[in-house]
């Protein structure tokens, strides 16, 4: 039950990053920090701040979490899941999802610059 739980959020979740990723790299300062690895993807689903916070990077990073929850409150809803287990699924995608230069969070808490090699993902990830 709960794999197939999992597997409609993470075919939801898949549809939703989609889209959220491709709003988001319109913002100029969002694509320029994610490639610069001032930013990183994380298993919550969730961005995160690698280092040295800025006001204006904190600041974009709490817009789009703040968006992503919108859509993790509203998908979960919709789906009868917790936001967190939608959350946790988008992120699982949204770490795959990285290409090599980017940053990601790895399950121990350190921030990994992906490489050629699949990312380490959360033992959660489905």
């Amino acid at each position: 039950m709960r794999s197939a739980i999992f597997g409609g959020i993470t075919a939801l979740a898949a549809i939703g990053l989609v889209a959220g990723p491709a709003l988001a790299q319109r913002d100029p300062a969002y694509a320029a920090a994610r490639a610069s690895g001032k930013i990183g993807e994380q298993a919550d689903g969730y961005l995160g701040i690698v280092a040295d916070a800025t006001p204006a990077l904190q600041k974009l990073v709490d817009d789009i979490n703040i968006k992503r929850k919108a859509v993790y409150t509203q998908k979960s809803s919709e789906n009868k899941a917790t936001i967190e287990a939608y959350a946790l699924t988008s992120g699982c995608i949204a770490v795959a999802a990285t290409t090599p230069g980017e940053k990601y969070r790895a399950p121990d808490g350190t921030w990994m610059t992906r490489t050629d090699a699949a990312p380490i993902r959360d033992p959660r990830c489905p």
